[in-house]
């Protein structure tokens, strides 16, 4: 063995992966306080939910298009355009609208429940849509870990039995899945914040005008802090956080990376007791880390696994 054999250095492919993992957690941080901020907009209807979830894509398709053009990135091609309306549909319409009606009527933390299910949601759409094959026995701590989870937002009070808003969150959960999925794939060929800065330009048309309809019916009277949630919600939410994220899931393997969405509720129901004042528990806290630990198992079950690098074409790929 000499000192430039391939044996001595570290494997490109798990450096890769790890790379992609980091990523991945960072955007799931930004997202974590998507829902307590969402609750903080709209809690005390001067903003209406549906201005809230509209509003805050017209903010951030401006900033896409200014970066855009700045950078002068050259447009879509072909069937991507239908891909970025899979994209559009899911992490731009469907998940902040659906999520914005569904904090009117229940707690941060009751929403953390439902969508603890996400990871598992992101993982089997991109089983579906890039033919990944995890083992099972990741399959069998992703399960574990959204159990868990689960189990750890109901433990601090924030589930309280079924109610009529989990339908919107369950549909806000598929949603997020699918355009997570297409658009960690879409990443590997347009770039991260390019996805998502064409997914926003994309739906801008018909967010500018419920945001407009919205705006005359309910002329938003909020306060200071429900307009600084707004802004984070437009600003980080909706566009920075997704540079982060679809970077991650375009190293991927993105069944992989997908599960360290496992500490997205934790992190949601810590700060739903910090800003808003829901109660927080040593047993929610155990929980918590038990949650921490499942995401971490199956992060090291799929990293052992062997998968085969992601695929990265094109100059505005991730890598």
């Amino acid at each position: 063995m000499t000192a430039n054999s391939s044996a001595t250095r570290p494997r490109p492919q798990a450096l890769s992966q790890r790379a992609g993992l980091w990523w991945g957690l960072l955007g799931i941080t930004a997202f974590s306080f998507t829902l307590p901020l969402t609750r903080a907009a709209v809690d005390d209807g001067g903003m209406s939910p549906l201005f809230v979830g509209s509003g805050r894509a017209v903010v951030a398709a401006l900033l896409a298009a200014a970066a855009l053009a700045l950078t002068r990135q050259r447009p879509p091609r072909g069937s991507q355009w239908a891909r970025l309306a899979v994209v559009a549909a899911g992490v731009v319409v469907g998940f902040p609208v659906l999520t914005s009606f569904a904090m009117t009527a229940v707690p941060a933390g009751h929403g953390a429940v439902v969508v603890a299910l996400l990871p598992a949601a992101t993982a089997v759409t991109a089983v579906l849509r890039e033919r990944e094959r995890p083992p099972g026995r990741f399959w069998a701590v992703a399960a574990v870990g959204a159990l868990a989870a689960v189990a750890f937002a109901s433990a601090r009070g924030g589930f309280g039995g079924p109610h009529w808003s989990d339908l919107l969150l369950l549909g806000a959960v598929a949603a997020a899945g699918i355009g997570y999925a297409e658009g960690g794939l879409l990443a590997r060929e347009l770039g991260a914040w390019q996805t998502i800065s064409w997914a926003l330009v994309l739906s801008a048309p018909l967010m500018c005008a419920l945001t407009a309809v919205t705006a005359v019916r309910h002329p938003p009277a909020a306060t200071a802090a429900e307009w600084t949630a707004f802004a984070y919600l437009g600003v980080v939410s909706m566009f920075l956080g997704f540079f982060a994220w679809y970077r991650g899931l375009a190293v991927g393997p993105m069944s992989r990376v997908s599960q360290v969405q496992l500490v997205q509720p934790v992190l949601s129901v810590c700060w739903a007791a910090l800003f808003l004042g829901e109660p927080l528990t040593w047993p929610a806290v155990l929980g918590g880390a038990a949650v921490v630990l499942c995401a971490g198992a199956a992060v090291r079950v799929r990293l052992g696994s062997g998968a085969a690098p992601a695929r990265r074409t094109g100059p505005g790929g991730c890598g």
